[in-house]
């Protein structure tokens, strides 16, 4: 997958918007305001293509016994985030789609139900 198919997937997600809050570099996928995808196009560009992604803890620990490729979040809160590390190959785009949107839906899942409503309507 290249990262204009990951952004136009990100962006196709109801509520979302993309930011850069920290860096020049790191591109942020948000549904209404709270993170759900990190991308550093540095690193992309370097060809080491990596994706952090908001997953169930328990679920994390599956994906990263099941996976090489799938870490503990970079920089982020281990319990909480992987990171994928796409350009090793081993996933395939249909289970990076998945894990999208298993982050969008752990984020809203997060939300207020007020915020829900918003989003849901």
């Amino acid at each position: 997958m290249n990262i204009e198919q990951i952004r136009d997937y990100c962006l196709a997600k109801k509520g979302t918007t993309e930011d850069f809050p920290f860096d020049a570099d790191t591109l942020v996928f948000k549904v209404l305001g709270k993170m759900f995808a990190l991308v550093s196009l540095k690193k992309w560009e370097a060809g080491e293509t990596t994706i952090n992604l908001k997953a169930d803890p328990e679920y994390s620990e599956e994906l990263r016994a099941d996976y090489n490729s799938i870490r503990p979040g970079f920089h982020m809160s281990k319990k909480h985030w992987n990171t994928l590390y796409l350009h090793e190959g081993e996933l395939q785009p249909k289970l990076i789609l998945e894990l999208i949107d298993h982050s969008y839906a752990m984020v809203i899942k997060g939300m207020t139900k007020k915020m829900r409503e918003t989003l849901l309507g």
